[in-house]
């Protein structure tokens, strides 16, 4: 079967999303003919060109703008004339103009530019390619401003239409925008997929919905298949439909498909395949949605999956990997990670080791079922990327690397004599030994994330954390001191909290910030999910559900009710500016009470605990 398989805009625009190319290369295996394509970073393509500012320029000139979009229209010589220049600085094929753009002599500077860092304090005089970086990203985004503010209200780089997508119990305002006409930038999104469907010919078109943000275009693009290709048929899965749509009961959302599948995409499609090639019923489909007769139909199969060693390696075979942008927001060295750099995304183990986590979607199969091949496995997967790619930085995606395996991956890297950096998510586990992390490092690991969540050793065991605070800063101590960089989740806001402990936590991460423990943090607000155990008994963590029964589309986040001392908006501010803060440097002798615009109880904690945990 001729398949192809599309990641639909927008996901990240400095590296592929990884799903295509998993199941690219597992179905090339059982015979079938792949080709795949990232809508999204094509289009971004399409849009940073200066043939395409010219197109929206004009197509704006009569709509009413506001200020800052009026310096960018008035400007619009000086944005067409520099955009491409700039996306081959983003590309890494044209350094060369990295001064010229550091010096403030060559970009517009629209309303991205009023509050940008002091350049010269955060890069010094020998940082000018960063900062150049820093200051071109500051220039695409006031072209994505614009084009959100004239041409298509629902365009983010990163987040289309993400509003539309979360938070979607009944599918009524998708199919508003689903109905409406398209916007210039949809209508060069479809431009695009005609383009590759002609080249391509495929019988059966699969798109990868990972996030909120990529449903709506997928729905778009799948309009235009049925209406202008009947034959092909349409599958979508990802980690939407995964945590979203596992009860969809809407049968309009199949009049863009004509597949909806259910967690790991390679059993699904597989046996999709057969089925469409008159190999198999539709009784032997596995974890499928689809429509007869009207009726919503769901074909399970439930327990049948490929081994994870089995799966084969990714396949970035098709895609324009010369595409893709670095970009930089400077504010936190964790997401300047995420964002620059085009790493091999690749999962090292499926499912977590750990699954207990009660805010966690443990009982879904890409968390709940955890499935780990050798390290020989895994570095053979590496091997076989970095000569697709020409690249050997490797982001594993895993929800938490495990310790054994990476212990053993790290072996099998020296052994092999690789030069490779590598990152990905933990858990504060107290097999990170001095020993250990010095042995990830010399094998190439720069970077870890992990949960700390709450900071506070009574809520880290009711939700089944499986560490304590002083675990975590051990840990902390011995990753950094190998020089690994060490960034850690928080969250506010879950079940029982007090106002008491959110100041407790803070003092916490303050303490880690200034023994130098963790370099970067990021704070966000507890959510009750449907899949998670708070969601499926919250009477065990002290609240009351307040959504009740399944909504006809999607279904994740769910209402609760909680007594809680505080008011979580102003805390979460709070929060969220005194560690942007600490993470700079800034501020870590100031009492706590600076940071908020409540009145705070003195913390509980007290002022050497962190540097007694990690002197013992």
């Amino acid at each position: 079967m001729r398949i192809l398989l599309v990641t639909p805009p927008l996901t990240q625009l400095n590296t592929p999303y990884p799903a295509t190319t998993v199941l690219k290369g597992y179905l090339q295996q059982k015979g079938h003919v792949v080709e795949q394509m990232d809508l999204g970073i094509e289009l971004v393509n399409k849009i940073y060109s200066k043939n395409g500012l010219q197109a929206i320029f004009d197509a704006s000139k009569d709509i009413k703008k506001k200020e800052g979009q009026q310096f960018v229209f008035e400007a619009r010589t000086d944005y067409e004339n520099c955009v491409e220049p700039v996306l081959r600085f983003l590309q890494g094929k044209e350094h060369t103009i990295a001064n010229r753009i550091a010096n403030h002599t060559l970009l517009p500077e629209g309303p991205r530019f009023e509050n940008i860092v002091d350049t010269d304090w955060a890069f010094g005089a020998a940082g000018k390619t960063d900062e150049a970086k820093y200051l071109a990203t500051r220039y695409i985004e006031d072209i994505a401003d614009y084009i959100r503010d004239t041409i298509d209200p629902n365009f983010d780089l990163v987040r289309y239409a993400e509003h539309l997508g979360s938070f979607a119990p009944k599918f009524d305002k998708l199919e508003k925008q689903l109905k409406r006409k398209n916007t210039l930038i949809e209508d060069w999104m479809l431009d695009l997929l005609e383009k590759k469907i002609k080249e391509t010919t495929p019988s059966l078109i699969g798109f990868s919905v990972p996030f909120p943000g990529c449903l709506l275009s997928a729905l778009k693009c799948g309009d235009h298949i049925k209406k202008n290709y009947p034959d092909i048929k349409i599958v979508m899965g990802g980690g939407y439909p995964n945590t979203e749509l596992r009860e969809i009961s809407d049968p309009r959302f199949f009049e863009y498909c004509d597949y909806l599948t259910l967690d790991d995409g390679e059993i699904t499609t597989e046996r999709l395949c057969d089925f469409l090639e008159g190999k198999t019923g539709k009784e032997k489909l596995v974890r499928t949605f689809y429509i007869e007769g009207g009726t919503i139909r769901f074909s399970g199969n439930e327990k049948e999956n490929i081994k994870f060693s089995e799966t084969g390696t990714p396949d970035f075979g098709g895609l324009h990997l010369d595409m893709y942008i670095s970009t930089a927001e400077n504010s936190n060295p964790m997401h300047t990670l995420w964002q620059s750099g085009r790493w091999n995304k690749m999962v090292m183990a499926h499912g977590c080791y750990w699954a207990k986590c009660a805010f966690c979607d443990v009982t879904l199969d890409y968390i709940g079922r955890y499935d780990s091949p050798t390290a020989q496995i895994v570095v053979d997967r590496m091997q076989s990327i970095m000569a697709q790619t020409g690249e050997s930085g490797f982001h594993f995606t895993d929800e938490a690397l495990p310790p054994r395996l990476l212990k053993e991956v790290a072996r099998e890297l020296k052994e092999r004599r690789l030069t490779v950096s590598y990152w990905g998510n933990i858990r504060f586990d107290k097999t990170y030994t001095p020993e250990l992390c010095e042995a990830l490092a010399d094998s190439g690991c720069i970077a870890v994330s992990g949960g700390l969540e709450v900071a506070s050793d009574r809520l880290l065991k009711l939700m089944s954390k499986g560490v304590t605070i002083n675990q975590t800063a051990i840990a902390c101590k011995n990753l950094t001191d190998a020089g690994i960089m060490v960034h850690t989740y928080l969250m506010y806001g879950f079940p029982t909290e007090t106002l008491q402990e959110c100041v407790d936590a803070l003092e916490v991460i303050r303490q880690m910030f200034a023994e130098g423990l963790i370099q970067s943090a990021f704070w966000h607000r507890y959510a009750m999910t449907v899949h998670s155990p708070s969601g499926k008994n919250p009477a065990a963590y002290g609240v009351e559900r307040i959504t009740k029964g399944s909504n006809p589309f999607s279904n994740n986040e769910v209402e609760f009710s909680d007594d809680i001392d505080y008011d979580s908006e102003k805390v979460g501010a709070a929060l969220s500016l005194a560690t942007y803060n600490y993470m700079h440097g800034v501020g870590l002798e100031e009492p706590l009470q600076r940071w908020f615009k409540i009145k705070i109880p003195r913390t509980t904690i007290s002022r050497n605990h962190i540097r007694k945990a990690i002197s013992q």
